[in-house]
């Protein structure tokens, strides 16, 4: 795909319910829930195409965000119902997951690609018969050999303060995407670290408060 592709649609990954709220899993929907208040003007809510859907305008142009409520493992139903009655492509499309082989404080922004074992990004690959959508990794860590407790779980208080400042890079990100193009969002958020920043911003106090 053209990384300069017009974003038409950003969609975010999780589950339904309020038992899911909060979960690792759910960072794609705390994103679009993020970035809904952080967009210019008004968008109007509406449940469609089996998903809980937004829609207003931005820089002269119709955009959607949407939160499938199909639960993970059929995202793409959702997805692909909205693009074909609304004829937007697969690479005018933005998808927002977490990823486990990502570490926490890390976002990655690309085009194209494979789903990882991501059965949501699975999904939506087979629904849309194409993998050249661009998308924003979230990183949450985790162990691959309790992966399934370690994505449905919560962030500990610790994790909680990065992932908010992830949270803010993340929809910042997005509407880089929207303005600026994919090439552009992945230039600037790709390189960032906000673990290692806030662990920083600790040592620093730490040892203020030994001087």
């Amino acid at each position: 795909m053209a990384n300069n592709s017009v974003i038409k649609l950003i969609a975010g990954l999780g589950n339904p319910g309020t038992e899911y709220a909060g979960t690792r899993h759910n960072a794609g929907f705390t994103i679009i829930d993020r970035l809904v208040g952080n967009l210019p003007g008004e968008y109007t809510r509406y449940d469609k195409f089996s998903g809980e859907v937004f829609e207003g305008r931005f820089r002269g142009r119709t955009i959607r965000l949407l939160k499938p409520m199909t639960f993970m493992n059929l995202s793409g139903k959702s997805v692909g119902s909205l693009m074909r009655k609304l004829e937007i492509r697969a690479d005018e499309l933005l998808l927002i997951y977490d990823e486990v082989d990502l570490p926490l404080g890390r976002i990655r922004v690309r085009s194209g690609g494979g789903s990882a074992g991501h059965r949501g990004v699975e999904s939506v690959i087979n629904e849309l018969g194409s993998n050249q959508f661009a998308r924003l990794r979230v990183g949450i860590s985790g162990d691959k050999s309790r992966q399934i407790d370690h994505v449905l779980g919560s962030f500990n208080p610790d994790e909680e303060v990065i992932f908010d400042k992830v949270v803010t890079s993340a929809v910042e990100a997005s509407i880089a995407c929207l303005a600026r193009g994919v090439t552009f969002a992945m230039n600037r958020f790709n390189a960032l670290d906000l673990a290692v920043e806030e662990e920083s911003k600790e040592e620093l106090k730490q040892s203020n408060k030994e001087d």
